[in-house]
C-alpha cells in the first residue's frame, strides 16, 4: 500500500502509460479539482475567501477545476498569463487577506531559472504570509532536486498528484513544501513504478496491530524492561514508562538509579519501579528492552553502560536504544535475527557514524544515512527522527513517515515515542514484522499529534501521552 517515491520522468511515463491505457487527461484533471477543493475546505471555514492563482498549464487547470467544488466560501481567481502585466491585479487581491491561496502557477514542468517578474511575482505573495494550498509542487521549485528556481511558493501545504517526487522530500525544499499530502485517487492508472523510498500511508496499517485473542492474559503479551532516569533527568523515564503502558504490554519494569528512585516511583502506578543494580539478571524474563532515555546525567555508573553494551551485543530479545545509550553502542556483530532498533536524531545519528559528521550533513541526505548507520550497527533497524522521520535498514526499502507537525518538537516527545515503539516490540504477536511495528509506531505517534492539534493546539507531551494509540 505504500506509495513510491518517484522522479519527474517517472511521473511523466505514469501518465503516458495512463493515457494510453484509455485514461482521459480531462477526467483526470476533473478529479484532481476535486481533491484540490476538498483539502480547500479543510483548511478554511464557511464564509472564507479564497483566491485562486491559476497558471496556463495542467495545474492551472487542475486549480480551476476546484472551484465549483468550493461550497460555502468566496472564490476569487486570477488567471495569471504574464506575471508583469498581471503583477498590479495581485496587490488588491493579497491586501483583502484571503484565508487561503491555491497556488496553481507551475508544475513539475519547470525545468529552468525563472525570468525576474515571476521572480518578484512570487516573492509578493511569500512576503503577504498568507496560507496558501500548493498543487503538486509550490510553484517554482524543482520537483527532483527540491532546489528553487530563482524563487518558489512556501506553502503551508502541498497536495502532490499520485505520489511523492523526489525533490518534495528534501530537507532544503522543506520550508517551500509545507505539509506534504498525497491526492492518490487520481483516476491514473496504478503507478508502474517502485521505489527503494516509500511514503507511509494510514492504509498500511489495516487491521495492524491484530486483534487481541480473547483468553489473553499479561503473560501473553510480553514484559518489556525499561533502564531510564537519573538524577535531575527523572522526567525522561517516566514518560518512556507511560508511552510503553499505552502500547499496552502485559507487564512493565522499568530499573532507575537510586537517586531518581522516589520522583519517578511516585508518578508511576502499574508500572513496577525498581532501582538499578548491576546485580540485576538482563535480559532474563523479559521480551524486549528499551535503554536511553534519562541516562545523561554525569552520575551514571560505567557498570550501567556496560550493561547496555553486553545488551546490544548478546541479548536474544529486541533491544531498543534511544538518547544517551545512543552513545554507548559497539559497533559489533549481534546474534543472528536478533532485533535492535536506534532512534537517533539528526545531531545524534551525526554522532554514531564512522567518520566526523554534522547534522547539516545528515539532513542533507536523511536516506543515506540511515543506511549508514544501519551498517555501522549490524543492520539494526534506524528511526531517523525529524521531519518526516525515515524508518528503514541497510537493505530494505527505506520509509518516509506522513504523520505528525511542528508542535512534536518539544522536550518528551522522543521518549514517549521509544517508550510507545518498545511497548510495542515487547509484545511476541508484534515481533513477527517488526519494520511494519516500527512504521505504525512511529505513524501513530506523529497521527496522535495531529488528532490532538486540531482539539488543542497548544497541548503539551503529557496530553501526547493520553491521545497515543487513537489515530486511526
Amino acid at each position: 500500500m505504500s506509495i513510491p517515491v518517484i522522479s519527474i520522468a517517472q511521473m511523466r511515463e505514469w501518465e503516458k502509460a495512463s493515457w494510453a491505457a484509455g485514461k482521459s487527461e480531462a477526467d483526470v484533471i476533473r478529479q484532481v479539482g476535486k481533491i484540490v477543493a476538498r483539502e480547500a475546505l479543510r483548511l478554511t471555514k464557511p464564509g472564507d475567501t479564497i483566491l485562486i492563482l491559476a497558471g496556463k498549464g495542467h495545474n492551472g487547470d487542475d486549480s480551476r477545476c476546484a472551484r465549483e467544488h468550493l461550497a460555502d466560501r468566496r472564490v476569487e481567481t486570477l488567471d495569471v498569463k504574464n506575471a508583469e502585466a498581471d503583477f498590479s491585479k495581485l496587490d488588491p487581491l493579497l491586501n483583502s487577506r484571503p484565508a487561503l491561496i491555491i497556488d496553481g502557477l507551475f508544475g513539475i514542468g519547470i525545468n529552468r531559472p525563472l525570468d525576474p517578474p515571476w521572480i518578484k511575482f512570487i516573492e509578493r505573495i511569500n512576503t503577504a504570509q498568507l496560507p496558501v494550498l500548493a498543487v503538486d509542487v509550490p510553484s517554482g521549485l524543482n520537483a527532483d532536486s527540491g532546489e528553487p528556481q530563482g524563487a518558489a511558493i512556501e506553502a503551508a501545504v502541498t497536495l502532490t498528484v499520485g505520489a511523492p517526487k523526489i525533490g518534495l522530500l528534501q530537507h532544503r525544499a522543506t520550508r517551500y513544501v509545507g505539509q506534504l499530502i498525497v491526492a492518490q485517487d487520481t483516476g491514473l492508472i496504478e503507478c508502474p513504478h517502485r521505489s527503494d523510498l516509500a511514503w507511509t500511508v494510514p492504509e498500511d496499517f489495516r487491521g495492524f496491530p491484530p486483534r487481541r485473542p480473547v483468553a489473553g492474559h499479561k503473560g501473553t503479551f510480553g514484559h518489556l524492561a525499561i533502564l531510564a532516569g537519573s538524577l535531575g533527568y527523572h522526567g525522561a523515564a517516566v514518560l518512556a514508562s507511560r508511552g510503553a503502558q499505552r502500547a499496552q504490554p502485559g507487564l512493565i519494569t522499568l530499573f532507575t538509579q537510586e537517586a531518581a528512585y522516589v520522583p519517578i516511583a511516585a508518578q508511576l502506578q502499574s508500572v513496577m519501579v525498581q532501582v538499578w543494580s548491576p546485580k540485576i539478571e538482563l535480559p532474563g524474563k523479559f521480551s524486549a528492552v528499551l535503554v536511553g532515555p534519562g541516562l545523561a546525567s554525569p552520575d551514571v555508573p560505567e557498570e550501567l553502560k556496560e550493561t547496555a553494551r553486553r545488551l546490544w551485543r548478546e541479548s536474544p530479545v529486541p533491544v531498543i536504544a534511544d538518547a544517551s545509550a545512543l552513545d554507548w553502542l559497539p559497533a559489533d556483530h549481534i546474534p543472528k535475527a536478533a532485533l535492535r532498533v536506534i532512534t537517533p536524531h539528526p545531531g545524534e545519528a551525526a554522532r554514531l557514524c564512522a567518520f566526523k559528521s554534522t547534522a547539516a550533513e545528515v539532513q542533507a541526505d536523511r536516506p543515506q544515512w540511515v543506511r549508514i548507520l544501519s551498517r555501522r550497527f549490524s543492520d539494526t533497524w534506524v528511526v531517523l527522527k525529524g521531519h518526516q522521520t525515515l524508518i528503514g535498514r541497510s537493505n530494505t526499502h527505506i520509509f518516509v513517515n506522513s504523520s505528525g507537525n511542528p508542535f512534536l518538537g518539544q522536550g518528551g516527545s522522543g521518549d514517549t515515542l521509544s517508550g510507545y515503539l518498545a511497548g510495542l516490540l515487547a509484545q511476541p504477536a508484534l515481533q513477527n514484522d517488526p519494520g511494519r511495528t516500527i512504521r505504525f509506531a512511529v505513524w501513530q505517534h506523529g497521527a496522535s499529534a495531529d488528532l490532538l492539534t486540531r482539539t488543542t493546539p497548544n497541548w503539551i507531551v503529557e496530553e501526547l501521552l493520553n491521545t497515543l494509540g487513537s489515530a486511526r
